[in-house]
């Protein structure tokens, strides 16, 4: 009969935290792409901003309309600087993730190890167990019986 693994316990607690590492790491790479694309966004929308405003200053601005354009460029680039500065830590933050993650994998990895090598040898064990048992059988088989 084949004994159980005695670390399966310790076995499952790394299985369930190197899910949990990997689901976290995927919350963070997701966290990142969603701070990216609003850099994007805001890139985007300052380049559109700027070619509206270099058309209408062709056909003339007032000093009010300048000042305008001035203040919400210097808002839109404030913004993304502070949208930078996310993208930065969201990169740092899935960075850290990819390690927890990479550590718990390689945990999860040596506590399996140990368990295929116990079944191994639990296998290796039986298979010596039942050729015994053949061989007792066949050494009964060619032994003539007494009558």
């Amino acid at each position: 009969m084949t004994k159980p693994f005695p670390l399966q316990t310790i076995l499952e607690l790394m299985q369930d935290r190197a899910d949990e590492a990997t689901r976290n790491l995927a919350r963070l790479i997701a966290n990142e792409k969603d701070a990216k694309a609003k850099l994007d966004m805001l890139l985007g929308y300052r380049d559109e901003y700027a070619a509206r405003f270099r058309e209408a200053a062709q056909n003339g601005l007032t000093q009010l309309e300048w000042q305008n354009f001035q203040h919400f460029m210097n808002r839109l680039d404030e913004a993304i600087e502070q949208q930078r500065e996310t993208v930065a830590l969201r990169a740092r933050n899935t960075a850290a993730g990819q390690m927890q993650w990479q550590q718990q994998r390689k945990k999860l990895k040596a506590f399996d190890t140990l368990s295929i090598r116990h079944f191994a040898s639990e296998n290796a064990l039986q298979m010596k167990r039942d050729q015994k048992l053949q061989d007792e059988f066949a050494a009964r088989a060619k032994t003539p019986a007494k009558h």
